[in-house]
């Protein structure tokens, strides 16, 4: 049996990864409830890769534009969200993750999904098929429950490289050559590897149930660097601030203030990605620097640097 971990030399006519751009084929949908300024596409093509027994992880590559919005979809597979190149987010029932090029978002089977894209982003996907019962990219039993909810990863760099290497061919397309067939085994085998060892990441900020507080958080999402008491922002939903208060305590388990910090965290990574420096970050913010860095230490046991990843991967070639 040949060593997961030793790869087979790039066969001499590898495929060239399949890229689809979407800027031209979105189809603008303003309807009821939903932003204005975005646009709308359906899930992309998730049928053309399904995993297997055969080939457990499958790779899409999608070019999307800024402002785009992928319809809420799910899948009967895991997935892995990873953008080479530009910042996403992707929100589900419960709550909002942002996830710039160094991090990666899993997403368990079954969760409806909506992905924006923040800039325009080359979107990687992978989907993984799993054993019935079984959850996470191979971990033991024993490791399984903390896959069975959304999770931002860190993304090393032989992760990133290895992800670049793999196949996106969609079915129905050109057939693998044993050679390729053999290298994509080895690559997903270290795929599943790297992401069993990927740190986790508090970069998700939780959503309410509540119409009236989700109006607020969404509104907060919006513009988090609009600095107002939870009063004024009680306002616009028909809520006293008491009221409102008892929601976040009751729904979300914490203090407005509290939930704002993870907005405003999920914001700086944002701003980081798109190489802003520290102190700039801070300002765009309405921190000075030392109370940015206290506030990051505070909430996330890290200094900022070390939280926002100044590490800014190479471009698609």
């Amino acid at each position: 049996m040949p060593n997961p971990r030793t790869l087979p030399a790039t066969p001499t006519a590898p495929t060239e990864p399949v890229v689809e751009h979407f800027a031209a084929q979105v189809v603008p949908r303003p309807q009821a409830g939903k932003p204005r300024g975005l646009s709308y596409v359906d899930s992309l093509t998730p049928e053309l890769f399904v995993p297997t027994t055969a080939r457990p992880v499958r790779a899409k590559l999608r070019w999307l534009a800024a402002d785009t919005q992928v319809m809420p979809h799910s899948h009967p597979w895991a997935q892995v969200a990873i953008s080479t190149t530009g910042v996403i987010r992707l929100t589900v029932n419960h709550g909002t993750y942002i996830v710039p090029p160094s991090r990666a978002l899993w997403i368990p089977p079954g969760v409806e999904h909506a992905v924006t894209m923040v800039e325009d982003a080359d979107l990687r996907t992978l989907y993984f098929h799993q054993p019935r019962g079984r959850c996470g990219p191979g971990v033991p039993r024993d490791q399984e429950d903390a896959w069975r909810q959304c999770r931002v990863l860190e993304v090393s760099e032989l992760l990133r490289a290895l992800v670049r290497e793999m196949p996106t061919t969609p079915d129905g397309g050109p057939a693998l050559t044993p050679a390729q067939r053999l290298r994509e085994q080895h690559l997903s085998a270290l795929i599943r590897d790297e992401l069993a060892r990927a740190a986790a990441v508090k970069l998700g900020v939780d959503l309410p149930q509540d119409k009236r507080l989700r109006h607020l958080c969404e509104a907060v999402l919006a513009d988090p660097t609009r600095h107002e008491t939870l009063a004024d922002w009680a306002q616009d939903t028909g809520a006293s601030p008491r009221t409102v208060a008892r929601l976040f305590r009751s729904e979300l388990g914490s203090t407005f203030t509290q939930w704002r910090q993870q907005v405003i965290l999920a914001k700086a990574v944002s701003l980081a990605a798109g190489r802003m420096p520290m102190g700039q970050i801070a300002a765009e913010l309405g921190y000075s620097p030392s109370a940015f860095s206290a506030m990051v230490r505070k909430s996330v046991g890290q200094p900022p640097g070390r939280f926002l990843g100044q590490q800014h991967p190479a471009p698609e070639q």
